[in-house]
């Protein structure tokens, strides 16, 4: 039988971090262990944890290291087949990683997969079937806001959402750099959107499994930009760019798409300098991390090159 882990990081999360984990102890195939990094939380997360202390491995950080260092923390305390990466925030429903975990032991070149996440407030409306990717190389919630009967196939999606993503353990270890599976310069926001182009470049698939089903009490993401905090705006703002840096190919295509995402850009640099020039901050970092994105972005390349000499397309 496959092993898995469940890797949750919590970030003033008192409210959900019960819920959650009652509903990873309820799952219908065993968990070989529950890890929860504590992100510095203020509102008595870790007083919420305690009673789960005999099922939990709980660690406090003193500092708040962002969703990908929590993560990546997380993983590197399991030795599972899989992982599930999950928000505390989700709850999961029984089969969840049944139904997941059975489907991708079928195919071996599934790195991973999520299930049906609806809103908590509507359980008819979908909240993710899992990442999509636009021409302009904008990633965005796939199925957000349609009906969730809409969406009862099994499909291959771009990636999978970070708020409850199954991985598979190899390929993990297949496309981490330098030991970080999340890239830790994202701290938070679009490092799985990361993490599922750098795996799909190096030939891992994704799918979507409406059998496995789950629940996602969303907060500030449920209104307008004004509600989302400038921090939040900032770390989205900056982590597109480091993304499109390290994962989109430079080649004839490029004719086509480049435009089409300077164009993009152009637009909503516009935009920011009218409305929102605290995001202006953010290209004093992206230029100090440049060199670093670059540097990855040169071991995918290579390491796609190397597959492909392993494994040349017929």
């Amino acid at each position: 039988m496959p092993t898995v882990s469940v890797c949750i990081v919590t970030y003033n999360s008192a409210k959900d971090i019960q819920t959650c984990l009652q509903a990873v102890q309820k799952q219908s195939i065993p968990v070989e262990r529950i890890v929860v990094i504590d992100n510095a939380s203020t509102d008595g997360t870790a007083e919420q944890v305690k009673p789960f202390a005999e099922q939990v491995h709980f660690i406090a950080n003193e500092v708040n290291n962002g969703f990908a260092g929590g993560q990546n923390q997380a993983i590197r305390e399991t030795s599972s087949d899989y992982v599930l990466v999950l928000n505390p925030d989700v709850t999961l429903d029984p089969n969840y990683l049944k139904e997941i975990i059975g489907f991708m032991e079928q195919k071996p070149t599934v790195g991973s997969a999520t299930g049906r996440l609806v809103f908590a407030s509507n359980k008819e409306v979908m909240d993710s079937a899992g990442i999509g990717m636009k021409r302009t190389r904008n990633a965005y919630d796939l199925a957000a806001g349609d009906q969730a009967v809409d969406w009862n196939t099994t499909q291959a999606v771009f990636g999978v959402s970070g708020a409850a993503a199954v991985y598979r353990t190899a390929m993990i270890r297949d496309i981490e750099f330098d030991g970080e599976f999340f890239d830790e310069h994202f701290f938070a926001y679009k490092e799985d959107v990361d993490v599922a182009w750098r795996a799909k470049k190096l030939g891992w698939t994704s799918y979507y499994i409406p059998a496995a089903n789950a629940l996602h009490h969303r907060g500030w993401k449920k209104g307008s930009r004004s509600n989302v905090p400038l921090f939040v705006r900032q770390h989205s703002y900056q982590n597109r760019f480091f993304t499109l840096i390290k994962n989109e190919p430079i080649g004839w295509h490029s004719l086509l798409i480049g435009p089409l995402i300077l164009a993009t850009e152009t637009v909503k640099l516009g935009y920011i300098i009218l409305r929102e020039p605290g995001l202006l901050r953010c290209w004093s970092t992206i230029v100090k991390l440049l060199p670093s994105m670059l540097e990855k972005r040169k071991w995918i390349q290579n390491k796609v090159k190397q597959k492909q000499r392993i494994n040349p397309i017929k």
